[in-house]
């Protein structure tokens, strides 16, 4: 079974479903207690994964998830620069 890759799997706070780490966005709340979109997934601070759909993060954002798995509340500033990363 040599040369067989593990795939990492992430779960997306909006469907709650597992899938591909690359296939999801990761958001970050950095240890400056900033908010942001992490494009390359290698920033330093608590992380939480939201699949590449508007959907999943209208519903993230309505049941508040994101902020329980941020630990922080998020300012609506944040959801829009969340939802134009989504939409490029």
């Amino acid at each position: 079974m040599a040369g067989i890759k593990k795939i990492p799997q992430r779960m997306c706070v909006g469907c709650q479903q597992m899938k591909a780490k690359r296939e999801l966005m990761r958001v970050v709340r950095t240890p400056e207690e900033m908010v942001e979109l992490d494009v390359t997934g290698k920033k330093s601070g608590r992380g939480a994964y939201v699949c590449r759909d508007v959907a999943c993060l209208e519903k993230a954002v309505k049941e508040k998830r994101l902020e329980k798995a941020l630990h922080k509340a998020i300012e609506p500033t944040v959801y829009e620069a969340l939802r134009t990363g989504i939409l490029q």
